[in-house]
């Protein structure tokens, strides 16, 4: 059991980085493998609606975008973690995760999925919102926590004072993995839900 950990942040050692450092010890002890990827300081570039993708199964843009379809894939979940610009998230990983999410064709029915955030002082639950919006048009199963997934500060050392953030993020691991582990334990049982892909209503007749 994996999940795949993408750093938004374009700082190695910034904020979100120690959030995410927290949660990926968390899983780790609870038995869950986890690979991190920083992506904030890459050159991504937006989405193009080119639609390549829909025949070829990959972006157009061959980069990092492309090799990390390839580790969400196989990971049973995956976490996205972004600093706050604005009340929104870092554009590197809206562009990353535009290209991602509508690029692959494979079924993310059932990966577990969660957003942390960290700012100075507001704006998170709204940046938070925006990425949740990924897993919910996916099949994905939101992971929450004690708190919003977020933690505060200007920098790492002012998270580390952070207390109840840093709680907030271990409460996050263990739950990811509790749902890692029990959706694991549904599929053998019962398989995956069944999902009717048939309509695709677009309006096309004015109505």
């Amino acid at each position: 059991m994996k999940v795949l950990i993408l750093n938004g942040s374009p700082r190695l050692h910034g904020c979100t980085a120690r959030a995410l450092e927290e949660v990926s010890k968390t899983l780790n002890e609870e038995g869950i493998e986890t690979e991190t990827i920083v992506v904030g300081n890459k050159d991504i570039r937006g989405c193009i609606a080119c639609h390549t993708c829909s025949k070829s199964g990959r972006c157009i843009f061959d980069d990092i975008v492309n090799e990390v379809a390839l580790k969400f894939e196989k990971a049973d979940g995956i976490i996205i973690g972004s600093p706050v610009y604005y009340a929104g998230s870092n554009g590197t990983i809206i562009s990353l995760l535009d290209r991602l999410f509508y690029s692959t064709r494979f079924d993310k029915t059932m990966k577990v999925g969660a957003a942390v955030l960290s700012s100075r002082r507001a704006g998170s639950t709204s940046a938070m919102d925006e990425i949740n919006k990924y897993f919910t048009i996916s099949n994905m199963p939101i992971v929450s926590s004690s708190y919003f997934n977020e933690v505060h500060g200007f920098n790492a050392k002012d998270v580390e004072k952070d207390k109840e953030g840093l709680e907030t993020m271990r409460n996050l691991g263990r739950n990811m993995a509790f749902m890692i582990k029990a959706i694991k334990l549904g599929k053998e049982k019962y398989g995956l839900p069944k999902i009717e892909r048939h309509e695709f209503t677009s309006f096309s007749d004015g109505l």
